[in-house]
This record gives C-alpha cells, structure tokens and sequence, in this order.
C-alpha cells in the first residue's frame, strides 16, 4: 500500500484540528483511498507551547525549511497564516514539485496569480479548498462539479462573524458594537475586528471564487469593498418592514465581457433563501447557464469545519500521488475566459436610503429634486411616526440606478441644510 508522509507546518487551531481529524478518521480515509496516511513531521514557531492536539515530541521541529525539503515528505500542509513566511513554504514546496495544500485565504488573494504560475512551471499542485467558507466544498464544485457551466453569477455569505453580527442585531434589536462585543466574547470575532467587520475577509474569499468562476486573476484592490460598521438597528427595522433583512454580500456578476465584483451590505428579500441563513453559517448561491441555481451551505469556519476542508484536500492529493497523476481541472484558462471588471461606479442597483431630516415643508422636496437631477427614480418613502426631537428619520426605496449617479447624488443631498447626519446608503439586491 502506497504511504503518503505529510509535513504539517502550523500547529494552531486548524493544524491542531487537522491533527485530531486525522487520528480520528486517518485510517477511513486510507481504506477508502488505499493508501496509507501519516504524519511525518510538524513545523512550528514554538515548540514548548501547549496545543489542543497531541503530536508526538519526536516529530515537532522548529524548522520548517528542513521538514519541507525532507523527501520523505509527501505532501506539505501550510496551516500557519500570514502571507510572509507562509509564502516561503508555499513556493519551496513547490520548487520541489511536492503537492501543497493551505487554508490561507490572504495567501492566495495577495499571491495567488504567482504562485499557480509556480505549480504550472514545477508540475505539483495546490489545494485551497480550506481556504474558502470552511468545510463547504465551494472549490471543488467550482473548480470541477460546475465545471460544464458558464457561471452567471455568484452570491456569497462568506464571513460568519458579520453574519452573526447582523442576525443577533435583527433578532434581539441590540446595536452593532454590542453584539459585536459579545461575539469577541463567545470567541466568533477577533479582539482586532477588521478584517471582519469592514469585509476584507470576504473580499479575499469572493476575489477566489470569482477568479475560479471567470478563468482570469483578479486582484484585491480591483474589489469592491465595504462593511458593516455603518448599519444600525433602525435599518434592520425599516428594512424588516419593508420585506428585507440586511447581510454582507460577496457579489460575482458575469456581465457581457466584464464582471462586477463587489463585497458590501445588501438587503435581500426575506423570501429568498439567503435571507435564512443565520448566525455563524455560510452559503453560496451560484447560477450556471446549465444547471440554474444551486445553494452550497455549512459551517464557515472553526476549527472542525476547515480541518474537514484540509483532509479533503488531502484525499486528492494522496491519490494523485498514488495515481502518479496532478492532472486536475486547472483553475484558469485564459484563452477560454477573457474579461475584465467592471468599475463599481458604474454597477447598477436599488437603493435603500435613509436619512436624519428637520422635520420642515419642503425638505422631501428639495431631497427629491437632487435625485430627479441624478435620474434616480423614488420608488417609495417612509417617515414613521413615534420619532420627535431635532431630527427625524426619512427612508427611501430608489429604482436602479448607476452607482456613480448614487454616489454624487448622496453628496448633494448631504450638503442640505435640513439633513442633519451622514446619509445611509444600502445596495438592494434582488437576484434577477
């Protein structure tokens, strides 16, 4: 039986999970592949530090340059993050023609485009499965499952800690900076929220499945992005009443020869299955030309669901190596996907507005000639009752509209004596 030595460098939550997922289920795996697995030696910074796992002290070294070039490993995990050392790993591996596998999300987004130049110059492979919503197979039915279709376009709930921001915010009516300080506390935001909260998480995420779907690199800075700091329990509210719920969107569109390609707020109809997607969980609408719609939902992240993700990854890999074969589905053919992206202004939605107003004659009007001049059509207004004092609240629905024409318009009427704050501004997303 074929033996498959795997260099795991990492050892933090996901390679400590990758470890536990291996003694639990290593010898399945081998059955069902009909090779054997085993962990040949494990890399990390620290070598005294206590871990969930338990690895065996003899197979702990803090060098991972020595682990990675060993030739009795097989194939290397890179499980420790960042984009500095990680690097390094990633391209020493395969300089040696040894298949990788990571979870790295920002590895891939900064440097992806080099380093699949690298597989194709050296013959290994890399497998990321891991590095997109957790232990939701995204990649593969991407990369190979979907693989007879054009995709059309692409809806994401890709970051759990700001979908469970903005579900607890619906359901119990509590601010964002309090329940964001509740998940810090329950472990499902970082200390330092960022990367969360104002949607670069996704953005790596979605900039991966749109390069997968298109066929062509596309960079993060040609992403649009935008959080979810700025939402508040008043627009949860008003977009309830209006049939709505708020979430942040990972949105890929295959527009003729372009692609927009944006992360930011939407309100999503509350009959649309997105809608129902909750808490901590992640899913991914994708619509091919042939198969129509199909939904891809799970566990986002954690420990288990990405490890999951990694031994999948490595069921490929093992049996591409006892096969002799890396012959996979590759992730771009740029003679047969051209394009480019399309620039956010001149993307095209609803909008939802909401704006602190006096409460005066003539204010609705003056708002209303500012959008009139921008040709952005009202499709309803609502100023509830129940609210007095200096300001009150005024809600627009507006017809699709440039998000250029949306911008300037916003800028004007921001200017006007009778609007009192920052205008709200939420793209509406209706699927077509």
């Amino acid at each position: 039986m074929r033996k498959v030595n795997i260099g795991l460098v990492g050892c933090g939550t996901v390679g400590s999970g990758v470890v536990q997922g291996l003694a639990r289920n290593g010898a399945l795996m081998g059955s069902r592949l009909g090779v054997e697995l085993s962990l040949g030696g494990v890399a990390v910074r620290n070598a005294g530090k206590a871990r969930a796992a338990r690895v065996a002290k003899r197979l702990i070294t803090t060098d991972w340059e020595a682990l990675v070039r060993d030739p009795k490993i097989d194939v290397v995990m890179e499980l420790m993050g960042g984009t500095t050392t990680a690097r390094k790993v990633v391209a020493e591996a395969l300089k040696l023609g040894k298949p990788v596998i990571t979870a790295n999300k920002a590895l891939i987004s900064a440097h992806g485009e080099s380093i699949f130049r690298q597989v194709e110059k050296n013959g290994g492979n890399l497998y990321y499965e891991a590095a997109v919503a957790g232990g939701i197979p995204i990649i593969k039915s991407l990369r190979e499952g979907l693989s007879g279709n054009r995709i059309q376009r692409l809806y994401g709930i890709l970051n759990g800690t700001c979908n469970y921001i903005l579900t607890q915010m619906e359901a119990e009516g509590r601010d964002f900076e309090d329940i964001l300080a509740e998940a810090q506390r329950m472990g499902y935001a970082e200390a330092e929220p960022s990367l969360d909260v104002d949607g670069f998480d996704a953005q790596h995420k979605a900039g991966i499945l749109a390069s997968l779907a298109h066929g062509f690199w596309i960079k993060p800075s040609q992403i649009f992005v935008e959080g979810i700091r700025q939402i508040t329990t008043l627009d949860i509210e008003f977009a309830r009443r209006m049939g709505y719920c708020i979430k942040l969107l990972g949105i890929v569109k295959k527009l003729g020869d372009n692609v927009q390609i944006a992360v930011h707020p939407a309100l999503v109809p509350e009959r649309h299955v997105l809608a129902n997607v909750s808490g901590v969980y992640n899913a991914i609408l994708v619509r091919g030309d042939i198969v129509g719609d199909t939904l891809h939902y799970g566990q986002g992240a954690g420990a288990d669901a990405t490890a999951s993700a990694v031994l999948s990854d490595l069921a490929d890999a093992a049996l591409d190596l006892k096969n002799g074969s890396m012959g996979r589905v590759p992730p771009f053919v740029p003679h047969e996907e051209k394009g480019s992206v399309l620039p956010m202004d001149k993307a095209v939605s609803p909008f939802y507005l909401r704006l602190s107003v006096i409460d005066r004659p003539g204010t609705l009007a003056k708002i209303a000639a500012v959008l009139g001049e921008a040709k952005i059509g009202i499709c309803s207004v609502m100023q509830p009752e129940g609210h007095v004092g200096e300001s009150v609240p005024l809600i627009m629905m507006l017809h699709d509209a440039p998000d250029a024409a949306m911008q300037k318009a916003l800028k004007r009427i921001a200017r006007l004596s009778a609007v009192k704050a920052k205008p709200t501004m939420i793209r509406v997303e209706n699927f077509d």
